[in-house]
């Protein structure tokens, strides 16, 4: 059976099952930026989806609810958000055909219990005035001399920073990485602070000429009046690895121990990775897709093709805490 004829089949048994209760999720990403799809999902089904907004501290709230929690699933960005959530044994496998043909073996943990559900690409923002094609190639050439007060960024302690420094960890070990953190450090322009739109308008204020930022920002600032214009002072570069492609992170979902509603949730699952839900990701919030044959919006398609770096996203996790104690080493923030 098709990957496609096992979606048609789930629909229709999807449409013809009863509701029988919602689905409850705690999220550390913003409920408007996955409503859109939940809302989908409910007219389809019936089964309505509560959103609960958990910016810090999610981790210990499950532990504390424990068996009584009603989470059914958890929503997450960054692997290494994930990866805590797994090793806090507060989550359970998913044993199911629909969601593990859809997502890639390099998108989802080996023993199913977080899955992969949209990538962004870490990348440089670059001065479409100051900054010549070409000059930009690999992630371990922002550490050289040419880019001295040429940089911005955000905290470098922020979860996707950590995430491009664990990254660098895999491919180049502690000792480069390390090395490349303090020379990416001497580079700054200003000291890191706030969000990766800020560090956008910080190149089209002429304080620096590249940043580091997720792609998905783009789309944001330009459907902003006022950032529009910081956002059409910059274009997009996909920088790679010397020995690899352009670091990608995730959002994703996992099941938890409780899951009141399981078979519901079941159902959200496999909805999350049909070709409807994924273009909705696509198109409302300009990432990409984990199917392979899932289109992009027009906008995500006009920065370009890459070739995404396939290190796996369990290793990157692995080596967060060793990411952070580098950045603290270097004194990266100060």
């Amino acid at each position: 059976m098709t990957l496609r004829s096992i979606f048609l089949a789930t629909a229709a048994v999807a449409v013809a099952a009863p509701a029988l209760a919602d689905v409850n999720i705690y999220t550390t990403r913003q409920p408007e930026l996955i409503q859109p799809v939940m809302d989908a999902f409910t007219a389809q089904t019936g089964i309505a989806v509560n959103l609960a907004f958990v910016e810090s501290g999610i981790v210990e709230r499950l532990k504390a609810e424990g068996r009584r929690s009603p989470a059914d699933l958890v929503m997450t960005v960054d692997i290494a958000s994930l990866q805590q959530i797994v090793e806090a044994d507060v989550v359970q496998p998913v044993e199911n055909d629909v969601v593990t043909a859809a997502i890639p073996a390099e998108l989802r943990s080996p023993d199913n219990l977080w899955f992969g559900l949209t990538t962004r690409a870490r990348i440089v923002y670059a001065s479409r005035d100051r900054v010549a094609d070409g000059e930009v190639t690999t992630y371990e050439d922002l550490a050289s001399d040419s880019w001295a007060g040429r940089i911005c960024t955000r905290s470098g302690t922020h979860p996707y920073n950590l995430a491009l420094l664990a990254a660098v960890i895999a491919h180049d070990g502690a000792e480069a990485a390390q090395a490349w953190a303090a020379g990416v450090h001497d580079n700054l322009a200003r000291r890191p602070e706030g969000n990766d739109r800020a560090q956008v308008k910080a190149i089209w204020a002429g304080e620096c000429d590249i940043s580091l930022g997720n792609t998905y920002y783009m789309g944001q600032m330009l459907a902003d009046p006022e950032q529009a214009e910081w956002a059409n002072s910059v274009r997009i570069i996909f920088p790679t690895f010397e020995d690899g492609g352009t670091h990608v992170n995730i959002s994703g979902v996992a099941m938890t121990k409780s899951a009141p509603n399981k078979d519901e949730a079941m159902q959200l699952l496999e909805f999350l990775v049909s070709p409807e839900a994924q273009g909705i990701y696509a198109e409302l919030n300009n990432e990409y897709p984990i199917l392979e044959w899932a289109p992009l919006s027009d906008l995500v398609a006009s920065w370009g093709s890459f070739d995404a770096d396939t290190t796996d996203l369990t290793e990157i996790a692995g080596h967060r805490a060793q990411a952070l104690q580098i950045m603290e080493i270097v004194n990266f923030d100060g």
